[in-house]
């Protein structure tokens, strides 16, 4: 099959990448000349693990190729998907299509024949029939279908995730589509690696969103219950596993830590109120989980001042992680930001180290000593914090850090250590739900 890909972001250039190493032949195509310049020599915009030599192989094979050129893109395409942004809109919180429904109106100018426009992108139930009446407004002659295609990646195992899905979502409302989406998605039911579930296509525009507000749930619930356990005298992590081994509740999300964050979780949630609330049909449990996310990630970083004694001012802090999760350079809503936030609001002087995420951080934060690795983030401060649990940050010397820091301190706000560990090193130790 012939594929063009619209946006070479996160879940454009992840899927394409896959689509072509299924065998199709795909095109992706972007406005933004430096991105495709970049990407023309193998260098990517977004760190992901096992991206840069997939492409490579892939463009190699001639199967994967990259433009800013609309109209040739789509030139005999079977299928052009839809992956631009829909960030939350400013002022209300709910998502803006303007970006998808701008690349609708290109992609149908462009198009000379029968395809069909899959939505990629997040987006709110109802929006492929907006698409299906650009369609009609705009080329109402060419056999033009519409679809919605959810994607279902999480940063840092997208490509896994791709290729070994729990399932496929395809939203069709006709044969046409869904035979189209049926052989894009073969090479996956070949191998019985995943079911293709079939819905009607506001059904698979809700699925997307329910299954995010789902899991930021299970988050905040395991969250809450952290709370609960460090005032009642038991441990969170316990918890968690007694509960998690019960397989209708499930293992997975019941790590507690500082809150949500990254590109999906905050903004779904937000829009699928917003939603809610146009049908008049709240959502009141989801409506708790993004006002406990919120303040939760203020009360971390009090939580740090309170370790440290009540008063951070003029101390300086080591940070160990600000993107939202580990194998990403993703800082969007990251708990790191309201953590440091809170910190400097109180005093501090912000020492601090990713792996991956500095240039993205030095765009959201101010004032903050990035430094090269955890030792140097330690050096002479008066707590160590570990925001994000990298891999990195697994094995430490505790003995070297207590030794760096001016106050054996270690806040470890993903319970990367057992307690008796850091102990043992000389390390006073404040974990989550402890």
């Amino acid at each position: 099959m012939r594929i063009t890909m619209i946006g070479t972001g996160y879940v454009g250039l992840v899927s394409g990448a896959c689509f072509s190493d299924f065998g199709h032949e795909v095109v992706c195509v972007d406005k933004d000349a430096s991105k495709i310049e970049a990407l023309e020599r193998n260098v990517m915009p977004i760190y992901e693990p096992g991206l840069d030599a997939l492409v490579a192989s892939n463009v190699k094979a001639g199967r994967l190729s990259f433009t800013t050129d609309l109209a040739a893109g789509v030139a005999g395409a079977d299928a052009v998907f839809i992956a631009v942004g829909t960030p939350s809109r400013r002022g209300d919180g709910h998502a803006d299509l303007s970006y998808v429904f701008g690349a609708v109106h290109e992609v149908v100018a462009a198009l000379t024949g029968p395809a069909v426009i899959v939505t990629k992108s997040t987006v709110p139930v109802g929006t492929g029939d907006e698409v299906e009446r650009i369609v009609a407004e705009v080329g109402p002659e060419k056999g033009i279908k519409v679809a919605s295609n959810p994607e279902f990646l999480r940063e840092g195992a997208a490509i896994d995730d791709f290729k070994r899905p729990d399932r496929v979502v395809c939203g069709v409302e006709d044969d046409f589509a869904r035979e189209v989406l049926a052989q894009i998605y073969r090479p996956l039911s070949l191998n019985q690696s995943a079911p293709v579930l079939f819905t009607r296509r506001r059904t698979a525009e809700i699925i997307k969103y329910a299954a995010n507000a789902f899991l930021a749930t299970k988050i905040t619930f395991i969250n809450e219950i952290a709370d609960l356990c460090e005032v009642a005298g038991a441990d969170v992590q316990e918890v968690a596993r007694g509960i998690g081994l019960d397989n209708r509740i499930g293992r997975k999300f019941l790590h507690a830590g500082p809150g949500y964050g990254g590109s999906c979780f905050p903004k779904d949630t937000l829009a699928l109120l917003k939603t809610a609330q146009d049908y008049e049909s709240p959502l009141r449990i989801v409506e708790a989980v993004v006002t406990a996310n919120d303040q939760r990630k203020r009360a971390m970083g009090r939580k740090v001042i309170k370790a440290a004694g009540g008063d951070v001012k003029g101390k300086t802090i080591g940070i160990l992680g600000l993107t939202f999760k580990p194998n990403t350079d993703d800082m969007r809503d990251s708990p790191a930001i309201a953590i440091i936030q809170t910190l400097q609001d109180a005093g501090a002087v912000v020492r601090a180290y990713d792996p991956e995420g500095r240039e993205q951080a030095e765009k959201v934060l101010n004032n903050v000593d990035y430094v090269d690795g955890p030792y140097e983030a330690a050096e002479g401060a008066a707590a160590l914090v570990i925001v994000t649990e990298w891999d990195a940050f697994r094995a430490l010397d505790l003995g070297r850090i207590k030794s760096l820091l001016t106050d054996p301190l270690l806040v470890d706000l993903r319970n990367v250590y057992p307690p008796v560990e850091a102990e043992k090193a000389g390390l006073r130790y404040v974990g989550i739900g402890k």
